[in-house]
């Protein structure tokens, strides 16, 4: 009757938020950096240019955005605490099945019960472990189509976010950079993640007020 307690729950937002950002990656290849160029004013964002043609490319820090984003705050909690409510209701449905099981092996064990009325208590146990085994299973799965939904609505607040952030400043691309990610260095004058950042929670909280 054992079964290993794992949690239902895994989440990476890192993964999620690399997709939104880091398309264009391969023209850190090709870019050759020189002067910087004029953007809106209010707020002094870095731009670079390359080669003949002007270039604006500029990164937001996901890890930054991870820990400091108060949405993605909300959404993670809402997430493990789904995943720690199921749970528990299968821990504890399971403790009750592994009751059962040692009050028969001990019926068993002294002879408190015929052979014929074991088998029957055995077989009732088992459809119970098979129904335990399909519910933690569903449970699994309600699991992760929230994290799927959670993870559709961050990709649609930051896209969005950046779109109307962007119309400010004309960026060419805004990528993002994550430690262990596909970009493994950085210029840190390119880092527009403490205005991003602070721009989304303020719009964030105007949101739930």
């Amino acid at each position: 009757m054992q079964d290993n307690n794992k949690p239902f729950l895994t989440f990476n937002i890192n993964t999620v938020l690399s997709l939104i950002l880091l398309a264009g990656l391969i023209i850190l290849y090709i870019l050759h950096f020189s002067a910087k160029k004029e953007v809106a004013p209010g707020l002094a964002l870095p731009v670079q240019k390359a080669g003949s043609k002007s270039l604006s490319v500029v990164y937001v820090n996901i890890d930054s955005l991870n820990t400091h984003y108060d949405f993605v705050k909300i959404l993670r909690r809402d997430l493990e605490s789904t995943g720690k409510k199921l749970q528990t209701e299968v821990l504890a449905e399971q403790s009750a099945l592994e009751k059962e099981a040692n009050e028969l092996q001990q019926k068993m064990s002294t002879n408190a019960i015929t052979e014929e009325k074991a088998k029957v208590i055995y077989e009732q146990l088992m459809q119970k472990q098979q129904a335990l085994m399909q519910k933690k299973e569903q449970y699994t799965q309600r699991v992760a189509e929230q994290e799927t939904n959670m993870n559709i609505r961050l990709i649609d607040s930051v896209t969005n976010f950046l779109r109307r952030f962007n119309r400010n400043y004309n960026f060419d691309y805004i990528m993002g950079y994550k430690y262990g990610g596909e970009i493994l260095v950085t210029n840190d004058t390119l880092d527009i993640t403490r205005p991003v950042l602070d721009a989304l929670n303020k719009e964030y909280l105007s949101r739930k007020k």
